[in-house]
């Protein structure tokens, strides 16, 4: 009689174990600061951005892509001219955070990697361009060690 008990309570446990590592598999957390975009096996990346929370996906059919959406600073240093042909080594400090509803348009154009590919080009041609306006006096008296410049990136 025990023996019989034992082995309906193993079946029980098995059988336990295994709907919780399925029910397991169907969940995803995304932390504060993040957001999520779903890949569909089936039909590629979803447009609907995930926000923070538990949530739910098909096993082994949908996978969560994470994004940071935080405001992270990058320091681009460039060497270039200045309106006078003088060399200047300037060094830029920028924050940036990807845009939470574009995040599925990002993905699939640009992959997760966004800072590294795009960001740093941008930033140098537009730093140069800035850079160009000034001669090396100029840019001495207007822009101390230290100081700060706004520049606005295209959209």
């Amino acid at each position: 009689m025990a023996a019989k008990v034992f082995e309906s309570i193993g079946k029980f446990g098995l059988a336990l174990a295994v709907a919780g590592g399925v029910v397991n598999s169907a969940l995803y957390n995304v932390d504060a600061g993040h957001r999520a975009v779903i890949f569909d096996r089936f039909r590629g990346v979803q447009d609907i951005v995930g926000g923070e929370g538990t949530h739910f996906l098909i096993p082994w059919v949908q996978k969560p892509i994470i994004f940071d959406c935080r405001s992270r600073p990058r320091n681009v240093p460039v060497i270039t001219g200045s309106q006078d042909l003088q060399n200047v080594n300037i060094t830029l400090r920028i924050l940036f955070r990807p845009v939470a509803s574009q995040l599925p348009r990002i993905y699939t154009s640009i992959c997760d990697d966004c800072d590294e590919r795009v960001l740093l080009s941008i930033t140098t041609e537009i730093l140069k361009s800035v850079v160009a306006r000034f001669d090396a006096g100029e840019l001495i008296t207007y822009l101390p060690a230290g100081q700060s410049l706004l520049l606005q990136l295209p959209q």
